[in-house]
């Protein structure tokens, strides 16, 4: 935790002290005249303390900055919990001209304008920020283009894109472990995993449990352990800097919407709430003390709605669109930098 003193909570401490000390000595007997004595040298020392530090110019600095630090942090960890607040003005669209009553729908997205949110100053980063960004890094997703694995290379700015078809948490898993086997850490992790086991396992438990063993092996790429509760170093970790771990939420699933019979059977409300409820009990992600930031896909297209999907599983590209500015500025929050011209 960390403690932000101005000038009148140190004069309020100051008086604490002047208070209590000399009480706490007069339980051991001091005499009268040594007790008042002190209590006169403690609040003399105390008060020109006070009053001349602003005419010392690196106790001043030392004051400020800290104060800065102070704010800064108390920033970023509100804002880092703000940032999937995004909400949405979907409206309608007339697009057929043969009077078939065909509509489409304009979508728009933005962060929410209320009072926390809005000191935040989340943008939809342009091209020359996200390249000044993502400068040098290597980015690993478990997106997927026909279900296949595949790889960019952006030599522009020297960042490699690798995309990882792991349609189970035990495929993240093993990815994890071959991280840390090969001793080699992307920069950026982008992990989500639910909907192939909500549909060809369908068996909550059997998540749960993956998923815990998920929590395992990320943790072991950390430099320190959040499990542990300790500043020591992680047995086997030679990675002084820890990647930016995010997940892939799941989508809202529109039941009546889905194709087939056995999606509206076994990816039913109940089944949907039970993944959800042991991806909290995992601990995975930050909000529950785990170590990944949730990129909100559930929010964003519960709040998107039924005009931005066609089979109530796949959403528009402008809802994943929303997933990745979430991400970007979430980095830059995490590596303390700011926007540039775009």
């Amino acid at each position: 935790m960390l403690i932000m003193l101005g000038g009148i909570q140190i004069g309020v401490l100051a008086a604490c002290v002047v208070l209590f000390v000399p009480m706490g000595m007069a339980g051991y007997h001091l005499s009268r005249n040594r007790m008042l004595f002190f209590s006169g040298a403690l609040f003399i020392t105390l008060a020109v303390g006070v009053h001349l530090t602003p005419y010392f110019p690196s106790v001043s600095d030392f004051v400020s900055s800290v104060k800065s630090v102070v704010v800064y942090d108390n920033r970023e960890d509100s804002c880092i919990n703000l940032v999937n607040e995004v909400v949405w003005d979907v409206k309608p669209r007339l697009i057929s001209s043969s009077g078939d009553g065909t509509v489409d729908y304009d979508k728009v997205w933005d962060w929410s304008k209320n009072g926390k949110v809005k000191g935040c100053d989340f943008e939809k980063l342009g091209r020359g920020d996200v390249k000044d960004l993502l400068n040098g890094s290597w980015v690993v997703g478990d997106l997927h283009k026909k279900h296949s694995d595949y790889e960019i290379v952006v030599d522009e700015i020297g960042m490699k894109l690798d995309f990882v078809w792991a349609p189970y948490v035990v495929n993240l898993t093993s990815l994890m472990m071959g991280f840390k086997q090969n001793r080699t850490y992307p920069d950026v992790l982008v992990m989500g995993a639910g909907l192939w086991h909500m549909l060809h396992v369908n068996n909550a438990s059997d998540y749960d449990v993956a998923l815990e063993n998920l929590r395992s092996s990320v943790v072991s790429l950390l430099p320190f352990s959040p499990e542990l509760d300790t500043d020591g170093p992680v047995t086997g970790s030679v990675s002084v800097r820890s990647p930016h771990l995010f997940w892939l939420g799941m989508p809202i699933l529109i039941n009546g919407m889905l194709n087939t019979e056995e999606k509206r059977e076994k990816m039913n409300d109940e089944m949907c709430h039970a993944y959800d409820s042991a991806l909290h009990n995992s601990r995975l992600l930050r909000r529950y003390g785990g170590p990944l930031l949730l990129l909100d896909i559930q929010s964003l297209s519960w709040n998107c709605g039924p005009q931005c999907t066609i089979d109530g599983m796949h959403y528009d590209g402008t809802v994943y669109e929303a997933a990745v500015h979430i991400l970007l500025n979430a980095l830059l929050i995490e590596s303390h930098q700011k926007l540039g011209s775009s």
